[in-house]
């Protein structure tokens, strides 16, 4: 058991704990410059999803559920920027997990009611990444993928907020012990088949925060819950990874594996949006009897959302906040208006029957090519395979086929940093017209995800986002400068980005 409310006890050399005292003694000196700059993207990046979530009318649901994202209590707060920021998927990831739901919704509502500098504020963000991604990546061979992992917003929900109460190691063990004990299971045909895809950052959040009350009231937990044969890993990975928990602490970054959402869609839709976007520059105004195919060769990581988003049956009858997961959407939108916005996802547009029609040419495909690369990069899942190695042979066969499982032998080792990370999850897009002529464009890592091009340019298309919502601009100049920003102006700059006109 962990030492909880009893400072006498001694740590242990359990992975809770282990992680637990790094976190919790983490200072910002202690935080590379580009991974300040990350995350200074980062909550900028999420104060964007977070508007754009809730202007939608699904948005206004949830506020009138659970109240504005700015509350008395911060930790009912936390839970409703969580869930705001979610939806719509323009909420920021990395290897491994979608972060940003916990990780910067909950230290901004204890930034903003405990009045922390925007030091302690990115401090609490990096730390809660490291410890969401960490815990992510232990179990990323398994049965969840993206946001249907809700533990990530679990381990990064009760890690930020601890981080800006300044609480000590023993109590993030318990508070995690806690959370953990019980933490979600998705099920697929209800998180796709209505609208309880809208509160996946809400339902983790909550019961992180439910963990954290009952550690400071003195609740003790299991402090090897992680590792314990029946404990989480047991449970939740088909190939558990423990040793990526504590592997490197304070050398490799998970934060440099980011990746910033520039528009709404989930998983593989925005490289074929790239695509989409670029054609429709060549095609003023098309219609969609102009166009007779529309092929979308990608790796077998979108082909797999796309199967899953297909059971749930026809395109036009999805959900609104499902209707993000949308490939054949997505893209034929992307095509007709020059755009893929929030606005595209609610009523009027979503029930455009011109959109449907071309969507219903949409036609997906796998690329080899592309899988390979899918594989052999950090994200969304590589790293995890180059650790198991031939251990994740069976997992990844079922994943995306055997011949592609074989690759395995030839990644490599785990990388011993994350400051080259990339995310490739690639599209080619083919528009076949009507009149004979056929268009093409290809993109191997979608603008915003990790890479080369999202290192130099991060903070020039996150100020874009922003700016897309209706951000105030002195927001993003106080975001660009937060690590020197006061806690005044820290709390002046949430207040203004959260208020909508």
């Amino acid at each position: 058991m962990s030492a909880g409310a009893d400072a006498l006890s001694p740590p242990t050399s359990s992975l809770t704990w282990r992680l637990s005292s790094w976190a919790s003694s983490l200072r910002f000196e202690d935080l590379p410059e580009r991974v300040v700059e990350l995350a200074k993207s980062q909550v900028l990046s999420q104060l964007a999803a977070i508007r754009a979530g809730r202007v939608h009318d699904l948005g206004r649901r949830l506020v009138a559920a659970f109240g504005e994202p700015l509350q008395a209590d911060p930790a009912r707060g936390a839970c409703v920027l969580a869930t705001l920021g979610a939806w719509l998927n323009l909420d920021d990831t990395a290897y491994a997990g979608h972060l940003s739901p916990s990780t910067v919704a909950v230290p901004l509502a204890y930034a903003h009611s405990l009045r922390l500098d925007g030091a302690r504020l990115l401090t609490a963000i990096v730390a809660a990444n490291e410890c969401a991604a960490r815990v992510t990546a232990a179990a990323t061979l398994g049965p969840f993928r993206g946001q249907t992992a809700a533990h990530t917003s679990v381990v990064g929900a009760v890690a930020g907020r601890l981080h800006c109460t300044g609480q000590p190691a023993a109590g993030w063990v318990d508070a995690l012990g806690l959370a953990l004990a019980m933490p979600p299971w998705t099920l697929l045909p209800g998180f796709l088949g209505g609208d309880a895809r809208a509160i996946s950052g809400l339902v983790p959040v909550r019961a992180a925060m439910d963990a954290c009350d009952a550690a400071a009231a003195g609740l003790r937990a299991a402090d090897d819950i992680l590792e314990h044969p029946g404990g989480f890993l047991d449970r939740f990975a088909a190939v558990p990874l423990p040793e990526v928990v504590t592997a490197r602490l304070g050398q490799r970054w998970h934060t440099d594996t980011l990746s910033f959402k520039i528009r709404p869609g989930g998983p593989g839709i925005d490289s074929a949006v790239d695509c989409a976007l670029a054609l429709r520059d060549m095609l003023p105004a098309p219609e969609p009897d102009e166009i007779t195919e529309i092929l979308v060769e990608t790796s077998a990581y979108t082909m797999y959302v796309e199967r899953q988003l297909a059971a749930q049956g026809p395109g036009p009858m999805l959900p609104a906040g499902v209707l993000p997961l949308s490939v054949p959407y997505a893209v034929a939108t992307a095509l007709l208006t020059g755009r893929l916005t929030v606005a595209d996802f609610a009523t009027p547009a979503r029930h455009d029957p011109r959109r449907w029609r071309l969507a219903a040419r949409v036609r997906l495909v796998e690329d080899p090519g592309m899988t390979r690369d899918l594989i052999g990069s950090d994200a969304p899942f590589g790293d995890a395979l180059r650790q198991a190695g031939e251990r994740a042979k069976p997992w990844l066969a079922g994943f995306v086929g055997a011949r592609a499982a074989e690759q395995i032998t030839t990644l490599g080792p785990p990388a011993a940093t994350f400051t080259d990370a990339t995310k490739h999850t690639g599209s080619r897009v083919t528009v076949r017209l009507a009149d004979g002529g056929t268009l093409t464009a290809r993109r191997d890592i979608p603008i915003g995800a990790a890479g080369p091009d999202t290192r130099a340019t991060h903070r020039e298309l996150v100020r874009s986002k922003f700016a897309a919502t209706g951000g105030p601009p002195d927001v993003a100049e106080t975001c660009a400068a937060l690590d020197h920003a006061s806690s005044a102006r820290v709390a002046a700059m949430i207040r203004a980005a959260l208020r909508i006109d």
